[in-house]
């Protein structure tokens, strides 16, 4: 029984590996392509960022970062990103919790909801809040009516946030569950652990990894979002305007090196969440293979 499985299994191998095999000059040119696609649109731009950030010293780098409005500009992005990831991860937990353990009616509906940020753009969706909580909204007399004030306030840039990056804690959760499956739950509740421990104690650890991962896109996503809180924000200077929102205002008014210096946070930010990025997969993927290996 052994032989015949070995003969069917060796010409299947040959014949991937004759598909995937390209000659040495294809393999190079497909190389150097992807090279310099990198070096001009990722490597380049961001070497351009802390040039002209320290283009006249790190004194000027430095006291435009001590900036008063730059200062505030950080604090908001870094309260908005404080408030909207937590949000998402329980979003998403409870989601792909529920996709991936249960059936019920509305299940693809919900799985389709979760990609709508992805095919709508985050300026339609500001101005979707515009719409709802705007003076003129559907909202908007009633909020006046009561003093609530969405818009052009942290509520409404908190808002707008979370609608564009609640789909990347689910996204990432959602296939490991169900590759996962139900059978390390069910083993739990029948040795007597209640729900509670057995989502803290069995299905909590089996994704940590993944949930890291979406954690750290969501925050990253959260910090450098543009469009939507551009719509919803006013762009009140040292009160509603984030990071990138400032970014554009100093550049606005030719001040390359401050609108530089606080582009080179971000861009500091996007190079630390790529390394941990890769530690992460590297990690989850070590994880998963062994997991498969028993």
């Amino acid at each position: 029984m052994a032989d015949p499985e070995i003969k069917s299994y060796e010409p299947h191998h040959e014949s991937q590996s004759a598909a995937v095999t390209e000659s040495l000059p294809v393999r190079l040119l497909l190389m150097a392509v992807a090279f310099a696609f990198l070096v001009i649109f990722v490597l380049l731009p961001l070497i351009i960022v802390f040039h002209e950030a320290l283009a006249k010293g790190l004194g000027a780098y430095t006291e435009s970062l001590s900036n008063p409005d730059t200062r505030s500009a950080i604090r908001l992005t870094l309260l908005v990103a404080a408030i909207a990831v937590p949000l998402n991860v329980v979003f998403g937990i409870s989601a792909a919790w529920a996709i991936a353990k249960f059936e019920f009616k509305g299940k693809a509906f919900l799985t389709t909801l979760i990609d709508l940020p992805f095919s709508v753009s985050p300026v339609i969706s500001g101005l979707v809040y515009v719409l709802l909580f705007g003076a003129q909204g559907l909202l908007g007399e009633w909020l006046k009516a009561h003093g609530i004030q969405i818009l052009f306030a942290v509520p409404g840039i908190v808002l707008a946030t979370v609608f564009v990056t609640f789909p990347f804690v689910a996204r990432e959760l959602i296939p490991l569950m169900q590759e996962q499956g139900n059978g390390d739950e069910e083993a739990a509740l029948s040795l007597g652990a209640n729900g509670w421990q057995t989502f803290w104690y069995v299905t909590l650890p089996n994704v940590k990894w993944g949930l890291l991962y979406g954690v750290l896109l969501c925050n990253a996503r959260s910090m450098g979002e543009f469009g939507a809180v551009s719509v919803v924000s006013g762009h009140i200077r040292g009160l509603t305007n984030t990071m990138p929102l400032h970014v554009e205002i100093l550049y606005n008014e030719y001040n390359a090196v401050g609108a530089f210096a606080v582009a080179s946070l971000l861009a500091g930010l996007a190079l630390v969440t790529l390394v941990l990025k890769t530690l992460l997969e590297m990690r989850y993927g070590a994880e998963i293979a062994a997991t498969r290996g028993h």
